[in-house]
């Protein structure tokens, strides 16, 4: 790997002093990485020490990987739930177990819904979040929850199985997405769903069917436009259109079908030009393609991703602006979501909708998706992003594991427009400060989990404080997916599923695959809402009357 990423910087014509200081540093492990505060990315060189031979030993490979990238996997004993939770076990009349279980299932799981039109655009990082991310803020923590949810949504209502004839479709219309979901307290409504497709060959981001007469054998559902309701706008203080990206799941997926390629965002004749000295936007060259792809051929993408949203939005910024309501636009997904979040806001921002106030992007979980010259301009239109990034995650280190935002502040390179940045505030979890959480140090999947981070930000108090007790979200939802919760809590892993794996009995007693209620059968001529009339508006339970079932 250190081979291979000096001959990348000879390839860009570093000077060879240069590219041999990069590679001892790369073997010392001082390369572009994230650090804690207090701690330098470079270390003193050591002085010259006698050649001596050491007995070789084997390589612990999860552990090497953990050092290099700062993964922080080190195991540590398990602290004893009941004292943290500040429970008492001793009584012999109620086990602890008893004690835990009646805890974990008598406690409520929603935080209470504060009035924060006050200060919304703070929450929302007019000021970076400056003062509310240590100690966490609780109404901020309450809102990336939120948005946290509305992205799990995506992966909760996506078919992903492959001998069903809907397979990459959502298996819910739009007007039942929240209620099926248990969402509808969020105070939302579903107004578009968004497909994607891809002129990359991306085997494991685009689920296909198996079923000869499948609904689309080039798109998948990618997510959703929404809006909030009258009363939900009057708690937030203004109306917040919502995107949410569906994304991937393991970060094997990422190693085999990430394109490590930037490629220039900009056609020559764009619109948003830069000073010739200044270094070309670019972007990861898979993520564009999935957000602008395109066919005429197709049922789902005769226009892309990318037009699909653009579309939603303007409609619905100038209906509520033309109210004279104040309309914010807010982004969010995980993982590729969180790619896709970023591209959309950024082209949200650079095309100047009237009526639309402030864009902001929520993201979990996410990888880079551009060099420095992207995050430049992104941080030139307003957009504001909070990436929320997990310690022991691999993907928000990739692509640009070694060369990436922190590479200038070490080398004198003129440019870097071949060099993966992240973009916004970082607000760090850490899967071992949860007491409920298993310490391993192998199950990547479950670190990368959406769920594990919601929980995670749930219990953030403060970087250096311990987990929160008053962690409102379900525990048992962690395990929905993967197995990271202690065995002590009784929660079986990947529970979450279909009853029966969707199959149900027919009349004559043969197990059989339903067929969807005809509103959850996705159509090409349904996936949106028709044009508003003028006399109809959102009622107060958040209904937009004029939509239809999809």
């Amino acid at each position: 790997m250190a081979g291979e990423a000096v001959a990348s910087f000879q390839a860009h014509k570093i000077p060879p002093t240069v590219t041999a200081s990069i590679s001892s540093r790369i073997h010392g492990r001082h390369l572009g990485l994230p650090v804690r505060a207090g701690h330098s990315n470079i270390a003193a060189d050591p002085a010259p020490r006698r050649e001596q031979r050491k007995p070789e030993k084997a390589l612990n490979l999860p552990s090497s990987i953990s050092s290099i990238l700062h993964l922080n996997l080190d195991t540590h004993l398990p602290t004893n739930l009941l004292s943290v939770l500040h429970l008492n076990g001793n009584d012999h009349r109620s086990p602890k177990d008893d004690v835990l279980s009646h805890y974990l299932k008598n406690t409520p799981t929603a935080s209470p819904k504060e009035n924060i039109a006050s200060i919304w655009r703070e929450i929302h990082g007019a000021r970076d979040w400056a003062g509310l991310l240590d100690p966490l803020h609780s109404w901020l923590r309450r809102e990336i929850v939120k948005y946290g949810e509305f992205a799990q949504a995506t992966y909760d209502a996506f078919d992903d199985d492959r001998f069903s004839r809907y397979c990459g479709s959502c298996r819910f219309g739009r007007s039942r997405l929240f209620s099926q979901l248990g969402l509808a307290h969020n105070g939302y409504e579903v107004t578009r769903y968004l497909y994607a497709m891809s002129h990359v060959e991306m085997p494991t981001w685009m689920e296909r069917s198996l079923h000869a007469e499948t609904w689309s054998k080039d798109s998948n559902w990618m997510g959703y436009v929404a809006v909030s309701s009258d009363e939900e706008t009057r708690r937030i203080g203004r109306r917040d259109i919502v995107v949410a990206w569906r994304g991937t799941v393991t970060p094997a997926e990422w190693s085999k079908d990430v394109q490590q390629r930037l490629e220039p965002l900009h056609d020559a004749g764009g619109k948003l030009q830069h000073d010739r000295h200044k270094d070309v936007v670019k972007v990861e060259h898979g993520f564009r393609s999935l957000y602008t792809s395109k066919a005429e051929s197709t049922r789902y993408n005769k226009t892309s991703a990318s037009e699909q949203v653009m579309e939603e939005i303007r409609r619905l910024v100038k209906m509520y602006s033309d109210r004279g309501e104040e309309v914010s636009l807010t982004v969010t997904g995980h993982s590729l979501g969180g790619a896709l979040a970023l591209l959309n806001a950024h082209e949200a921002a650079a095309v100047g909708i009237p009526g639309l106030s402030h864009v902001s992007v929520v993201s979990f979980g996410a990888p880079r998706v551009g060099n420095a010259a992207f995050v430049g301009e992104l941080e030139e239109l307003g957009v504001k992003v909070m990436r929320v990034v997990n310690q022991q995650d691999l993907v928000p280190r990739l692509p640009g594991a070694f060369f990436n935002e922190d590479l200038g502040k070490i080398f004198p390179v003129e440019s870097l427009d071949w060099v993966y940045s992240h973009a916004g505030v970082e607000l760090e979890v850490d899967t071992k400060s949860s007491p409920y959480l298993k310490q391993s140090m192998t199950d990547l999947p479950a670190f990368h989990s959406l769920e594990t981070y919601l929980h995670l930000v749930d219990g953030l108090g403060s970087v250096v404080g311990a987990f929160r007790r008053e962690v409102r979200r379900d525990v048992a939802l962690v395990n929905k997916a993967c197995g990271l919760l202690r065995d002590e809590l009784k929660i079986p892993a990947c529970w979450y599923q279909p009853s029966n794996k969707g199959l149900v009995r027919n009349a004559h007693g043969r197990w059989v695959v339903p067929e969807r209620d005809p509103e959850d059968i996705p159509s090409p001529l349904r996936h949106r809402a028709p044009p508003p009339s003028p006399s109809r508006s959102p009622n107060s339970q958040g209904a937009v009357p004029y939509l239809v079932a999809a």
